[in-house]
């Protein structure tokens, strides 16, 4: 990635943030690769300043997740109210999908922050799902301080070896999230007439 250490020695902190906003809004951009590339840069030159690095990470997750979150809830949701039915996406799937989000979407959002795919794809998918904004920023913060925190302070103390550590832990963790999303679509279609009644008692009502 010679390019991006060349963007990071140019531009600094503002390649942190735009790399890291543009992968939380869905965009396939390179944004962990480059904050461990800048904390990297900050430990062998001292050009940089580990802190702003970090904190142009958090400020790039928070801003971008937030304009991922507001794509899915203004243009998703609108999709999917018109054309969910070409996929089976019926009222009551629809609300299903709102009613997990409602209980289960902060972990979601947490947790996602750590994980490759999930990283682009869990601001639009809790949009899309009118997860409750206030309740999305405060497990969004918490993700991006905790996941720029950890990640920019192993590669600035760790340098060059910071892949030997990081790379089993991301590896695990995409495994994981693998089993665990066949384990939710397994329980959910094995209850689905169960949770779907209790998703319109949650939120009764027709579609907003």
């Amino acid at each position: 990635m010679n390019w991006l250490s060349t963007l990071v020695a140019h531009y600094g902190y503002w390649t942190v943030a735009a790399a890291i906003g543009l992968e939380s809004m869905g965009i396939p951009v390179p944004g962990e690769t480059a904050l461990v590339t800048a904390a990297v840069y900050a430990g062998a030159t001292h050009n940089l300043n580990i802190a702003m690095v970090i904190l142009a990470a958090i400020a790039g997750a928070i801003i971008g997740d937030n304009i991922g979150f507001l794509v899915g809830r203004q243009f998703g949701y609108r999709l999917l109210l018109r054309h969910g039915s070409l996929f089976r996406l019926t009222t009551a799937r629809i609300k299903l999908g709102q009613f997990l989000f409602l209980r289960h979407g902060g972990k979601m959002v947490f947790f996602g922050r750590f994980i490759a795919v999930l990283r682009a794809l869990a601001a639009l998918l809790a949009g899309v799902n009118c997860m409750p904004w206030p309740r999305f920023l405060i497990f969004n913060a918490a993700g991006g301080i905790v996941w720029a925190g950890g990640y920019g302070m192993l590669a600035y103390l760790l340098g060059e070896r910071v892949e030997r550590f990081t790379r089993p832990v991301a590896i695990a963790a995409a495994v994981g999230a693998v089993f665990a999303g066949i384990g939710v679509v397994w329980f959910v279609r094995g209850h689905e007439a169960q949770l779907e009644a209790e998703a319109e008692r949650a939120l009764p009502g027709p579609l907003q």
